[in-house]
């Protein structure tokens, strides 16, 4: 999809784990269209090179933790300072336990709590800190699932269990939303080009080509295009919908 220049003018987006790959990404998508874009990573030094080209007065920086619910609280209130409330909020952040994933009989509960806290609790309180002003001016929220939910990939219990949920999670508030005039979707990634993809050797990738009808692993800009869209007023009817980006390794 081609950036429509000020199609988000004077909206304000808040994105969790944006300082590399698809958050960074979907960043610079808003910032192209117009908005004004406050993200937090806790890798922050990364901000540097995702969002060249020196200062910009339509970006807001955050250095912090996700899985810290006071941190979420102080992005927030900064966001809210800095821009005005949030229009649309993108919850990006989440992974998988990676070198700690496990077969499910070998895995570990501290594993499982880390990535339903990083995956899917800070969504729920990211939603929750936005909902009520939202309530009373409308907005987009914006959920990162996986199509882990959908494949059931062994290896991937805990993640796929925290996905799903993440799906379960905007259907409800979608419905709880939507006559507020907030609407509240999900996207599904598969196979994109991040720096997880490029720890993995090029057999599995080879592998990931070959299960994938589309033939080829997505950039990262092929995942904003499409929150993009979701917040757009072009998707002002979609509400409670998972929208897959995986080349059709799981279709609906």
């Amino acid at each position: 999809m081609t950036a429509s220049a000020g199609r988000f003018s004077g909206k304000v987006v808040a994105i969790t784990g944006a300082a590399h790959g698809i958050g960074a990404a979907t960043a610079r998508r808003f910032l192209a269209e117009g908005a004004r874009v406050a993200v937090i990573d806790r890798e922050s030094e990364g901000f540097a090179e995702s969002f060249k080209g020196g200062p910009n007065e339509r970006l807001l920086t955050t250095a912090g933790d996700c899985t810290d619910a006071a941190v979420l609280a102080d992005f927030h209130a900064r966001t809210v300072s800095g821009f005005g409330p949030v229009d649309i909020l993108f919850n990006n952040v989440g992974q998988s336990g990676r070198e700690r994933a496990a077969q499910f009989h070998e895995s570990e509960e501290e594993v499982w709590r880390f990535v339903l806290e990083v995956s899917l609790f800070t969504a729920m309180r990211m939603s929750r800190l936005v909902a009520p002003a939202m309530r009373e001016r409308g907005g987009r929220i914006v959920n990162m699932s996986s199509d882990a939910a959908f494949v059931g990939d062994a290896g991937l219990a805990d993640y796929a269990a925290a996905k799903m949920g993440i799906i379960g999670f905007t259907r409800a508030l979608a419905r709880e939303l939507a006559p507020h005039r907030v609407t509240v979707n999900a996207v599904a990634p598969g196979a994109i080009r991040t720096r997880a993809h490029d720890r993995l050797t090029p057999a599995v990738i080879e592998k990931i080509k070959a299960t994938t009808p589309a033939g080829f692993i997505a950039e990262p800009e092929d995942v904003a295009g499409c929150v993009a869209f979701l917040a757009s007023e072009d998707a002002r009817y979609v509400t409670g919908q998972t929208l897959l980006i995986d080349g059709g390794r799981w279709m609906i």
